[in-house]
């Protein structure tokens, strides 16, 4: 049947043309000998002639001439869209250009690792000689805080990140957070202004201890004994360290473990406040919340001090530009190294940032002893290096048990 109908049309199709002058009479033929077609086949019109009859009528007569000529016209796109068909391959479908990012993802973590360290390191050394002129804590740490919101709202103000909205919601569960994160940042920078760097960094290698125990005795959450005897070196170690730190006094250490325990608790609270916005936005909106907190203590607690003499004696001894400049920078810096730390996060696999983590801390504290010359006992060193062990066993014992955790749950 399928046949027939074929051959029907292939004669159709080969018809003679119908001269322009007699152009209605030749579509009042092409109308009628369809029907009469149908009417010899009992009455029904074929499909295909229906289908053909449009196709014909627009091909007759000049204007038809013309668009015979553009169907029968190759098209270049066609000609060259298949070398099997002798085409060139430059007119296969164009693949979109990788951009650097993607073409060297190692490359760019790499980055984001030195720039992290190296921030962190320059921070570190920078703020220490700001103390060494300047001995005010508290109004340095809303000079750091202060610095980092201004820079995220100019960034929102250019759209480099787009601020994303917050409600009442967030904002609840932000505050608890913000709150310790201001308390361990007040904190630690007492404890960098009472005593050396590389000292306050050894205590605080003290914080997986406590985050341990938070974790164990605070979320009942059961911690292996593998756990906690990866932590006993570091307990040894900051213990040996301290005992024959030269630059020792108990406000610097009671502070750093202070803040270790306000970076503990700021972790719990962070784990319920997980929320799909970005870290940027996020980190941006703790650090302004962190500023209205920490700005009533420095008031209270070192205004008077600063408006009679703390001012007037920084200036005299570096100048106005290099005091403002330093109290800049230095803001600066902790903002972006804090940020820095979690763009890396969110790039690697948490074993991967434990043990940079630990590597930054031997940075920092192997950089501050060469940048101010602390002289250290045999005894710190050595309790210094088990601690920084130690760490790096929590971290990797710790990290590789969450992988695991996240493998059992997708399997």
């Amino acid at each position: 049947m399928e046949s027939r109908v074929l051959s029907r049309a292939a004669a159709a199709a080969a018809l003679p043309t119908v001269p322009a002058s007699g152009g209605s009479r030749g579509r009042a033929l092409l109308r009628r000998r369809p029907r009469e077609a149908g009417r010899r086949r009992g009455g029904r019109e074929p499909d295909l002639g229906r289908q053909l009859r449009p196709a014909l009528l627009l091909l007759e007569g000049p204007r038809g001439a013309a668009r015979r000529e553009t169907l029968l016209r190759p098209c270049p796109a066609a000609a060259s869209s298949s070398p099997a068909e002798g085409g060139d391959s430059a007119g296969e479908a164009k693949i979109a250009p990788v951009g650097f990012f993607e073409k060297y993802p190692a490359l760019v973590t790499g980055f984001f690792f030195f720039m992290w360290y190296f921030l962190n390191v320059i921070f570190n050394i920078l703020n220490k000689k700001i103390y060494n002129y300047f001995p005010y804590p508290y109004f340095v740490s809303v000079v750091h805080l202060a610095v980092g919101v201004v820079y995220c709202l100019v960034s929102w103000a250019v759209g480099l990140p787009k601020r994303a909205p917050i409600d009442a919601n967030l904002l609840k569960l932000l505050i608890p957070v913000a709150v310790c994160h201001a308390l361990g940042h007040v904190t630690s920078n007492v404890s960098f202004a009472a005593v050396a760097v590389s000292f306050t960094h050894t205590i605080k290698a003290l914080e997986p201890f406590f985050n341990a125990a938070a974790s164990q005795f605070i979320l009942g959450q059961p911690i292996p004994f593998t756990l906690w005897l990866s932590l006993a070196p570091v307990v040894i170690g900051v213990s040996m360290a301290s005992l024959t730190e030269l630059s020792f006094n108990w406000t610097g250490f009671i502070s750093a473990m202070i803040s270790n325990i306000s970076f503990t608790y700021r972790s719990i609270y962070s784990k319920k406040a997980m929320t799909d916005m970005d870290s940027t936005n996020i980190y941006a909106y703790i650090s302004i919340i962190a500023l209205f907190v920490c700005i009533p203590p420095a008031i209270i607690i070192e205004g008077p001090q600063l408006m009679k003499y703390g001012f007037n004696d920084a200036l005299a001894k570096v100048g106005t530009t290099k005091f403002v400049t330093d109290l800049f920078w230095v803001g600066m810096f902790y903002h972006l190294y804090n940020q820095l730390a979690t763009n890396t996060l969110e790039r690697v696999a948490p074993l991967t940032h434990a043990v940079g983590n630990v590597l930054k801390r031997v940075f920092v504290i192997g950089f501050s002893i060469l940048a101010f010359g602390n002289k250290i006992s045999t005894q710190t060193g050595i309790g210094t290096v088990i601690a920084i062990a130690g760490v790096a066993m929590y971290s990797f014992i710790k990290a590789k048990m969450e992988e695991e955790k996240r493998q059992l749950k997708s399997t």
